[in-house]
């Protein structure tokens, strides 16, 4: 199930989904976290919430060279660490920004799909929804 932005209107940028995907992932530091929260100029014109969508065919994992990343049925992709050189193509080919980078591994920190950003979130900004089926 992919995560949506429901209402980024109603976003307040308190991080607390980055902290959540970081403790989920358990990596140090908030650029590593899957989902990013951006000021759009100052508190009164709001935030961008950036977050993987799942892509049914995920450029992340086109661009990979080692094939590290290995395409889920539903969406999204699961990363093979094993597999990874830490080259960063993956997150140079995500049209949302919203692969992480964990610098003690330097290697990427890809979204599972987890939802805890979902079940933090106090405004509810953010929902886990199924993929229509086509």
């Amino acid at each position: 199930m992919p995560i949506l932005v429901k209402d980024s209107e109603k976003c307040v940028g308190c991080l607390l989904c980055m902290f959540a995907c970081n403790r989920s992932h358990q990596s140090a530091g908030l650029e590593s976290s899957c989902i990013k929260v951006r000021s759009q100029g100052g508190i009164s014109r709001g935030f961008t919430v950036f977050v993987c969508r799942g892509c049914q065919d995920p450029p992340c994992a086109r661009a990979c060279p080692e094939d590290a990343l290995l395409v889920r049925k539903n969406g999204g992709v699961l990363l093979n660490e094993s597999k990874c050189t830490g080259c960063g193509y993956c997150v140079n080919a995500c049209i949302l920004d919203a692969i992480g980078w964990n610098s003690k591994t330097n290697k990427p920190v890809i979204c599972i799909q987890c939802g805890e950003c979902v079940k933090i979130c106090p405004y509810n900004v953010l929902e886990l929804k199924k993929h229509d089926k086509e």
